[in-house]
């Protein structure tokens, strides 16, 4: 049986909104793990796709509240400082996809 976008898009969105490992979650809805990755994969590129051409490659709108990370550009890089006080220091600026999953990882972190 072929399954559409429609059907891989909202297990990959259950994915992301548990929290859960791809692979647990494929053995609990009896789903090949290989496809939720090439999914996952396929899905993504498409996203990134549609993001540099909507935004032209340029910027990504980010919104920085007092309770979530902070980000300093600083001359010799960036230095990303964590709710809980973890300190980044980094070469560059990281993607924003990179930030966002960051930011989705440490949500529940205080």
């Amino acid at each position: 049986m072929k399954r559409g976008v429609g059907f891989w898009k909202a297990h990959i969105a259950a994915i992301n909104r548990e929290g859960v490992a791809t692979s647990v979650y494929a053995k609990r809805h009896a789903l090949a793990v290989k496809s939720l990755y090439r999914w996952q994969h396929k899905l993504n590129d498409a996203a990134n796709a549609t993001a540099v051409a909507n935004h032209g490659g340029a910027f990504v709108a980010l919104r920085v509240a007092a309770t979530e990370p902070v980000i300093r550009q600083v001359p010799t890089g960036c230095t990303l400082i964590l709710g809980s006080g973890l300190r980044l220091e980094m070469a560059t600026l990281p993607a924003p996809e990179w930030l966002a999953v960051l930011g989705r990882a440490t949500q529940g972190e205080r």
